[in-house]
């Protein structure tokens, strides 16, 4: 296990490189991110260890970043004063483009991973925005209505993108339908729907409505999403049957669920991040059956899955994590409020 310590600022999110296997970005804050300056770590994983190659400084808090499809040196942070900077590791100190739309802080943003050559925000104020990095206005603005912790394109089309807000809802837009009344809304799915009933077992029982905090999309299964947030809870929903409830429920987690990211090399492996100073290893169960015993066993688990493992290394509430695309499938990256970056391998916590 490698380790960055990210010396007066506290971690918020944790990206690789779509590039390089060695370079990771980490957008942290200074004062947990309630006041003051905001710093975009570019780290480089060597072998002396993790070594900082470059930061930029913020005057405000940054809670996360993504790196641009198209150009291997260019990066987006999301800051706390309601801008989306973009800068080129290649240059010093300023950011080459900065876009001030938002009317509160922007807690995500997403680079369009088909088309490439758009990305997408998202903010307290209730609203998704979808940029060109050319352009010097927002193209799209998608009304949630509801502070909107993360957003996503979806990896397997390039005009389709998710929400998930502090309404407890799954939002599902597609750009391709007229914007009309719905503004490319499609799907909105209740995160708190318990699912069916199962014949012979007493029906689920209601969980009230909690903020979702972060979802992501199945990279080999385009019509899966999983979401978690402040019920502690990650599930699994599959768009093509958007009434149905979770596919799966997996509980384990003693705090709210931060950040949840799907196995970019198997499809049924899913990592979290917690405010409970843990990450997770789950399968959602779709790689294998179910058997009666695991059903009695803890009537909240839906679907077939469980943990498979657990890294308890950071100190402080874990806010970022992120797979590596290449090399030996398993290694990963976490942040966290102790100041540390993890960088580890998924493989070595995993039980049988």
């Amino acid at each position: 296990m490698l380790e960055f310590r990210t010396q007066g600022y506290n971690g918020y999110s944790v990206k690789y490189s779509p590039f390089f296997d060695s370079r990771v970005a980490v957008a942290a804050s200074a004062n947990f991110g309630l006041v003051g300056n905001g710093r975009l770590y570019i780290l480089g994983l060597t072998a002396n260890g993790v070594v900082a190659e470059k930061w930029f400084d913020t005057q405000d808090s940054l809670f996360d970043t993504t790196w641009s499809e198209s150009h291997e040196n260019q990066i987006l942070a999301a800051s706390g004063d309601g801008s989306i900077k973009l800068f080129d590791i290649s240059l010093d100190n300023f950011p080459i483009q900065s876009w001030q739309e938002h009317a509160r802080e922007v807690f995500s943003v997403h680079w369009n991973l088909v088309a490439k050559d758009t990305f997408l925000s998202s903010s307290w104020d209730g609203t998704v925005k979808i940029w060109n990095p050319t352009h010097p206005t927002s193209l799209t603005t998608l009304p949630t209505h509801s502070c909107t912790y993360s957003a996503q394109f979806s990896p397997h089309s390039p005009s389709i993108l998710s929400a998930v807000s502090s309404d407890s809802h799954l939002r599902i837009f597609d750009l391709r339908t007229p914007a009309s009344a719905s503004n490319h809304l499609t799907l909105s799915i209740p995160i708190h729907t318990p699912p069916k009933a199962r014949p012979g077992l007493a029906p689920p029982v209601g969980i009230p409505p909690s903020e979702a905090l972060t979802h992501d999309w199945n990279k080999y299964r385009d019509s899966v999403l999983a979401t978690a947030g402040v019920d502690r809870a990650i599930r699994t929903f599959d768009i093509r049957a958007p009434g149905a409830g979770p596919v799966a429920v997996l509980p384990g987690h003693e705090y709210a669920v931060r950040r949840i990211a799907w196995s970019p090399h198997l499809s049924d492996i899913l990592l979290s991040a917690s405010y409970d100073m843990t990450c997770r290893v789950w399968t959602d169960g779709s790689a294998m059956g179910q058997s009666k015993d695991d059903i009695l066993a803890d009537p909240m688990v839906f679907g077939g899955g469980r943990e498979m493992g657990r890294m308890g290394r950071h100190t402080e509430f874990v806010t970022g994590v992120d797979w590596c695309l290449f090399g030996a499938e398993g290694w990963c990256a976490s942040c966290g409020w102790d100041e540390r970056v993890l960088v580890w391998d998924v493989k070595a916590i995993m039980g049988p």
